[in-house]
């Protein structure tokens, strides 16, 4: 009888061991976690702060290139990139919103663009560009992160 109690002890003691669950590792759950991000959208779109206010999140995208789009325009009016390029009535602006809120922008030109005088443009278009409201820049997981988009900016209005 002792066998048989001491046997059953035994079998007790090591059968905990299969009943135990396996904690995945912390390298593990990293991995998945990393594998469920999509890297190629952001949680939250840059924004200004006339923006802020709107809750619905494609209100608060449009509005945010709306007025991106209006202040390049505005700044470009007072140039004479229109007058020095008459048949110029498009330009394609490449705005990079850095994570500490800082604007980069660069001109797209099509790559058979010899008709203009793309480092003139791209000066005019740095000395113009410049004295913006403050930017709120776009948010992954809380994080600030860098954003680039492409806007179509209107020379010329008829």
């Amino acid at each position: 009888m002792k066998k048989a109690v001491a046997l059953l002890l035994l079998s007790l003691c090591f059968s905990c061991q299969y009943l135990e669950k396996k904690v995945p590792s912390e390298q593990e759950l990293l991995d998945k976690q990393m594998k469920e991000i999509n890297w190629n959208e952001v949680d939250e779109y840059p924004s200004v702060d006339d923006c802020e206010k709107l809750t619905d999140e494609n209100l608060r995208k449009q509005c945010f290139f709306d007025f991106i789009t209006t202040t390049i325009q505005q700044k470009l009016a007072v140039d004479t990139l229109s007058t020095l390029f008459p048949k110029l009535d498009t330009i394609e602006v490449r705005v990079t919103v850095l994570p500490n809120a800082t604007l980069e922008f660069q001109p797209e030109f099509p790559k058979d663009s010899v008709a203009y005088d793309t480092i003139k443009i791209d000066s005019i278009l740095r000395a113009r560009l410049v004295d913006f409201p403050k930017i709120n820049p776009a948010l992954k997981r809380g994080i600030p992160v860098k954003t680039q988009f492409v806007l179509p900016v209107i020379i010329k209005q008829e």
